[in-house]
């Protein structure tokens, strides 16, 4: 079979395999958009992976005044998990440890309850409030409960209740393979740059960027993932190695989405930014990670992502 050629670099005509989510998103607003964002980033912490941290979370969107409930500076953040009964715990700690403590902070659902996409809804304020000691009370506005809990600045005002969206996608990914370090790592951080450029994801690793991409299971009983070996440039003598000789590198990026499409179009926007660039950088081939279509229904073949977005 021939190379897949985009931007004078060659794209492994491959799939990345991609899982079924739970998702939900969140508006969170501050007195100044420095304080919503300490709140989104303080909240959205140590969430890289649903395996190991249980759940995905990320900065969807700054948001101005004028598009948030109070006419406040806002940050949108989206929350992944495995099903709705381990978001909704992930939910309550982060926001009962993160945003409850950030000065001035409030927090609405971020996914319109009319969207014909709606899923379940998970109790939030609702449960937060029970913080307050039997002093936080109930506000209706336009058909929405909130609850309002005393607390030393004033009141944190909280919806009662924030919803699932059906349809979440997480795992869709891009492998980059390079000659050096530095100029590899560039590649990458266009490429999260142009992702990042499409409503309704996150990219959940370290500033977009994993270098630690795995595979399903071990050689060490028990691990559920271990190094993918066969991406690793210091095992490329070794049997497995799906490495040339010219490659040293190999970073990841990983995007989780609120729907299939989302998660499409930010690896369209990923795919041609980084061989654009890469082709100055030494950017030798970009290639996806999957499990052989075992694990994941969601396939997001390379090869339908070289055309311009319509």
């Amino acid at each position: 079979m021939p190379d897949l050629i985009l931007n004078g670099i060659r794209v492994e005509d491959t799939f990345a395999e991609a899982f079924d989510m739970a998702a939900t998103a969140l508006v969170l607003t501050a007195e100044t958009p420095e304080w919503a964002m300490i709140a989104a980033t303080t909240m959205t912490g140590f969430a890289t992976s649903v395996i190991g941290c249980g759940a995905e979370a990320g900065i969807d969107a700054v948001l101005s005044p004028d598009d948030t409930p109070d006419g406040r500076p806002g940050v949108r953040v989206l929350l992944f998990g495995f099903d709705a009964g381990g978001l909704k715990d992930q939910l309550l700690r982060r926001v009962g440890q993160c945003v409850l403590t950030s000065p001035g902070s409030a927090v609405f659902a971020g996914i319109a309850w009319d969207d014909p996409n709606v899923g379940k809804a998970l109790k939030l304020g609702g449960a937060i409030r029970y913080f307050g000691d039997g002093f936080a009370t109930a506000k209706r506005v336009e058909g929405r409960r909130y609850w309002r809990t005393p607390v030393m600045d004033g009141e944190f005002l909280c919806e009662h209740s924030v919803p699932t969206i059906q349809g979440a996608v997480g795992g869709g990914n891009l492998l980059f393979l390079g000659r050096r370090f530095s100029d590899t790592l560039r590649v990458a951080e266009i490429a999260v740059a142009a992702a990042r450029t499409v409503p309704d994801v996150i990219l959940p690793f370290p500033g977009g960027v994993v270098r630690s991409g795995s595979k399903v299971g071990a050689r060490t009983k028990g691990m559920m993932a271990s190094t993918n070996d066969a991406y690793c440039p210091t095992l490329k003598g070794r049997a497995g190695s799906a490495l040339p000789p010219e490659v040293d590198v190999v970073l990841e990026i990983v995007i989780d989405g609120l729907s299939s499409a989302s998660v499409s179009a930010a690896m369209r926007a990923a795919l041609h930014a980084s061989t654009k660039a890469g082709v100055d950088l030494g950017l030798v081939a970009v290639t996806a990670g999957n499990y052989g279509g075992n694990l994941g229904r969601h396939h997001f073949h390379l090869r339908d992502l070289l055309g311009e977005a319509a």
